[in-house]
Protein backbone atom coordinates (compact mmCIF):
# COMPACT_ATOMS: atom_id res chain seq x y z
CA UNK A 1 0.00 0.00 0.00
CA UNK A 2 1.53 3.55 -0.64
CA UNK A 3 0.88 6.57 1.10
CA UNK A 4 1.96 10.51 1.26
CA UNK A 5 3.64 11.63 4.44
CA UNK A 6 2.17 15.42 4.91
CA UNK A 7 4.09 17.74 7.24
CA UNK A 8 2.99 21.13 8.20
CA UNK A 9 1.26 21.42 4.78
CA UNK A 10 -1.94 22.82 5.03
CA UNK A 11 -3.19 21.05 1.93
CA UNK A 12 -3.02 17.53 3.94
CA UNK A 13 -6.31 15.57 4.32
CA UNK A 14 -7.41 15.63 8.17
CA UNK A 15 -6.60 12.55 10.20
CA UNK A 16 -9.55 10.08 10.52
CA UNK A 17 -7.19 7.26 12.67
CA UNK A 18 -4.40 6.99 15.20
CA UNK A 19 -2.11 4.26 15.32
CA UNK A 20 0.54 3.58 17.85
CA UNK A 21 3.79 2.94 15.75
CA UNK A 22 7.68 2.82 16.30
CA UNK A 23 10.72 3.33 15.20
CA UNK A 24 14.24 2.65 16.12
CA UNK A 25 17.53 4.67 15.85
CA UNK A 26 20.20 1.30 15.73
CA UNK A 27 24.11 2.53 15.99
CA UNK A 28 26.43 -0.55 14.91
CA UNK A 29 29.57 -0.50 16.71
CA UNK A 30 31.35 1.64 14.47
CA UNK A 31 28.61 4.70 15.22
CA UNK A 32 26.76 3.81 11.47
CA UNK A 33 22.72 3.90 11.35
CA UNK A 34 20.52 1.35 10.65
CA UNK A 35 18.37 2.81 7.83
CA UNK A 36 16.06 1.43 4.96
CA UNK A 37 14.99 2.47 1.73
CA UNK A 38 10.65 2.09 2.41
CA UNK A 39 8.63 0.79 -0.59
CA UNK A 40 5.39 2.09 0.36
CA UNK A 41 6.65 5.91 0.24
CA UNK A 42 10.29 5.66 -1.60
CA UNK A 43 12.13 7.42 0.93
CA UNK A 44 14.63 6.90 3.73
CA UNK A 45 13.78 6.01 7.03
CA UNK A 46 14.42 4.18 10.59
CA UNK A 47 13.06 0.86 10.61
CA UNK A 48 9.85 0.32 12.79
CA UNK A 49 6.02 0.27 12.58
CA UNK A 50 2.85 -0.47 13.95
CA UNK A 51 2.20 -1.59 17.30
CA UNK A 52 -0.14 -4.85 17.38
CA UNK A 53 -2.53 -5.77 19.66
CA UNK A 54 -1.80 -8.03 22.81
CA UNK A 55 2.17 -6.93 22.36
CA UNK A 56 4.36 -4.86 24.42
CA UNK A 57 5.65 -1.83 23.14
CA UNK A 58 9.52 -3.02 23.43
CA UNK A 59 8.39 -6.27 21.76
CA UNK A 60 6.65 -4.31 18.48
CA UNK A 61 10.27 -2.47 18.43
CA UNK A 62 12.40 -5.97 18.11
CA UNK A 63 9.54 -7.14 16.01
CA UNK A 64 9.46 -4.89 13.48
CA UNK A 65 13.17 -3.72 13.04
CA UNK A 66 13.92 -7.65 12.64
CA UNK A 67 11.17 -7.67 9.94
CA UNK A 68 12.41 -5.08 7.99
CA UNK A 69 15.97 -5.65 8.44
CA UNK A 70 17.01 -8.60 9.45
CA UNK A 71 18.84 -6.82 12.55
CA UNK A 72 18.13 -8.72 15.91
CA UNK A 73 18.04 -5.71 18.66
CA UNK A 74 17.96 -4.63 22.53
CA UNK A 75 16.84 -1.80 23.56
CA UNK A 76 18.48 0.94 25.02
CA UNK A 77 16.18 3.78 26.11
CA UNK A 78 13.73 6.31 24.60
CA UNK A 79 14.95 9.22 21.96
CA UNK A 80 11.46 10.73 21.90
CA UNK A 81 7.85 11.10 21.37
CA UNK A 82 6.36 11.97 17.76
CA UNK A 83 2.45 13.10 18.15
CA UNK A 84 2.70 16.22 15.86
CA UNK A 85 -1.09 16.69 14.55
CA UNK A 86 0.35 18.87 11.48
CA UNK A 87 1.52 15.62 10.55
CA UNK A 88 -0.45 12.92 8.73
CA UNK A 89 0.02 9.59 6.94
CA UNK A 90 -2.33 9.23 3.64
CA UNK A 91 -3.03 5.80 2.64
CA UNK A 92 -4.30 4.64 -1.19
CA UNK A 93 -7.53 3.08 1.44
CA UNK A 94 -8.86 6.35 2.60
CA UNK A 95 -7.21 6.26 5.81
CA UNK A 96 -5.44 9.37 7.20
CA UNK A 97 -2.87 8.73 10.13
CA UNK A 98 -1.88 11.36 12.27
CA UNK A 99 1.53 10.70 13.73
CA UNK A 100 2.28 8.67 16.66
CA UNK A 101 5.01 7.12 17.24
CA UNK A 102 7.51 6.28 19.77
CA UNK A 103 11.20 6.48 19.04
CA UNK A 104 14.20 4.01 20.82
CA UNK A 105 17.50 3.86 21.08
CA UNK A 106 18.57 0.09 20.37
CA UNK A 107 21.72 -1.89 19.58
CA UNK A 108 22.71 -4.90 17.19
CA UNK A 109 23.09 -8.20 18.69
CA UNK A 110 22.51 -10.10 15.43
CA UNK A 111 21.25 -10.99 12.28
CA UNK A 112 22.72 -9.83 9.25
CA UNK A 113 21.06 -7.52 6.39
CA UNK A 114 18.50 -8.25 4.33
CA UNK A 115 15.35 -6.28 2.63
CA UNK A 116 11.66 -7.38 3.11
CA UNK A 117 8.11 -6.26 1.77
CA UNK A 118 8.25 -2.97 3.37
CA UNK A 119 12.00 -2.33 2.89
CA UNK A 120 13.25 -2.17 -1.16
CA UNK A 121 16.96 -1.49 0.02
CA UNK A 122 18.76 -2.10 4.03
CA UNK A 123 22.03 -0.55 4.91
CA UNK A 124 24.30 1.06 7.41
CA UNK A 125 24.86 4.27 7.35
CA UNK A 126 27.80 6.77 8.15
CA UNK A 127 25.66 9.74 10.05
CA UNK A 128 28.04 12.03 8.14
CA UNK A 129 26.31 10.37 4.14
CA UNK A 130 22.37 11.49 5.93
CA UNK A 131 22.32 14.41 3.59
CA UNK A 132 22.75 12.36 0.33
CA UNK A 133 19.68 10.47 1.21
CA UNK A 134 15.95 11.49 0.76
CA UNK A 135 14.87 12.02 4.38
CA UNK A 136 11.42 13.08 5.30
CA UNK A 137 11.76 16.22 7.76
CA UNK A 138 9.96 14.38 10.45
CA UNK A 139 12.08 10.84 10.13
CA UNK A 140 14.87 13.21 10.10
CA UNK A 141 14.16 15.03 13.41
CA UNK A 142 13.89 11.26 15.13
CA UNK A 143 17.02 10.75 13.43
CA UNK A 144 18.92 13.96 14.83
CA UNK A 145 17.45 13.29 18.17
CA UNK A 146 18.10 9.82 18.31
CA UNK A 147 22.19 10.64 17.72
CA UNK A 148 22.07 13.22 20.14
CA UNK A 149 24.26 11.21 22.64
CA UNK A 150 24.21 14.72 24.82
CA UNK A 151 20.34 14.58 25.35
CA UNK A 152 19.53 13.44 28.74
CA UNK A 153 15.61 13.09 28.47
CA UNK A 154 13.06 12.18 25.51
CA UNK A 155 12.28 15.11 23.06
CA UNK A 156 7.82 14.91 23.57
CA UNK A 157 6.19 16.60 20.47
Amino acid sequence: MSRIDYFRDPTAPKANSVVPSVTAVVRDDSGRLLLIHKTDNDLWALPGGGHDIGERIGATVVREVLEETGIQVEIDNISGLYTDPEHVLAYDDGEVRQQFSICFRAHPVGGSLRTSSESKEVRWVDPADLDGLDIHPSMMLRIRHGLDSTRQEPYIG
